[in-house]
């Protein structure tokens, strides 16, 4: 900024990416990388949501980078989740009991997400709207895989952004259970010799809550 004084006053709304990701702005740099400076974009204040379905795998990283993207100067606290996948098999969906009984004690190998994209990307929408009017947090994020996901990997990252941690907090909770009880977003446990869907019938609406 020293040489472009002009430049001085936008300095706190410029944010850094390394290698197509958002970084710190004291990431260490290697020989190679691609570092960019990214201005205000064109919606102006911080994104209010983000709500995805992903092909391409992503880790723990991505709990920092929905923060950065949600978070205003306003938030006293971000809360995140991550889920992985397990290596012991769930409950089998209804229906899949006998093929659950031909892998008992078995590992899982890994794990293979199906979904009605357009329609799941809705309910998450959907389950934003409730997260606003329930817990008063309008900030939040829900990314989930689709595809096949091995062992260890994150399938699914929430993150909620509030000036209070109570409401992230609560917001974040709703946000998981809400997502595995009624996004059409289906599971396959993989075997060397099959697989097994996981789940139970889907809940079309909120759950009522005292």
């Amino acid at each position: 900024m020293t040489a472009h004084p002009s430049l001085e006053p936008g300095r706190t709304s410029v944010r850094f990416a390394r290698n197509g990701a958002y970084a710190d702005d004291t990431t260490p740099l290697a020989d190679g990388d691609e570092v960019a400076m990214i201005p205000p974009v064109s919606g102006g204040a911080a994104n209010r949501r983000v709500l995805e379905l992903r092909a391409e795998p992503f880790d723990e990283a991505i709990l920092a980078d929905l923060t950065a993207r949600l978070a205003t100067p306003e938030d006293g606290a971000a809360v995140g989740f991550l889920g992985r996948t397990r290596v012991t098999p769930g409950t089998p969906a209804p229906g899949q009991e006998a093929e659950a009984l031909r892998h008992a004690e078995r590992a899982v190998e890994s794990l293979e997400y199906e979904a009605h994209e357009s329609m799941a990307v809705g309910v998450l929408g959907e389950i934003a709207d409730e997260i606003a009017a329930r817990f008063g947090v309008e900030r939040v994020a829900i990314v989930h895989r689709t595809g096949e996901v091995p062992l260890g990997e994150v399938s699914i990252a929430v993150v909620a952004v509030s000036p209070h941690r109570d409401a992230a907090f609560e917001a974040a909770r709703y946000a998981i259970d809400e997502t595995k009880a009624r996004a059409p977003i289906w599971k396959a446990e993989r075997f060397s010799d099959g697989h097994v869907w996981i789940g139970q019938a889907a809940r079309t609406g909120p759950e009522e809550r005292s």
